[in-house]
C-alpha cells in the first residue's frame, strides 16, 4: 500500500526541538519519523481514550445485570482438564 505524505509545518520552542532531535538521533530515526510515529501514538491514546469515555457512558445509562451474561456461561466455561 503506498501512503501519500503531505508536507506541514510545526512550530516547535528550542527546547522540545533540541529534545526531539536528542530523540530522534538516540532512535536513528529522522525527525519527521520521531513526529510522525509520537503523532501516530497520542493519536491512538486519544482514540482509545474516547472509547473508554462512550464504554463508561453506556454502562452508567444501562447498568450491566448478571443475567445478561447468564446465556454465555456454558459456552465461556473452561474445558475440564
Amino acid at each position: 500500500m503506498i501512503h501519500i505524505m503531505e508536507i506541514v509545518q510545526v512550530v516547535l520552542d528550542a527546547a522540545l526541538l533540541r529534545e526531539t532531535d536528542r530523540a530522534a538521533r538516540r532512535l536513528k530515526v529522522n525527525r519527521s519519523a520521531l513526529v510522525r510515529t509520537a503523532l501516530e501514538q497520542h493519536l491512538k491514546r486519544l482514540r482509545t481514550a474516547e472509547r473508554e469515555v462512550r464504554d463508561r457512558e453506556g454502562y452508567l445509562r444501562r447498568p450491566q445485570v448478571a443475567d445478561d451474561l447468564a446465556a454465555w456461561d456454558g459456552v465461556a466455561a473452561w474445558p475440564d482438564a
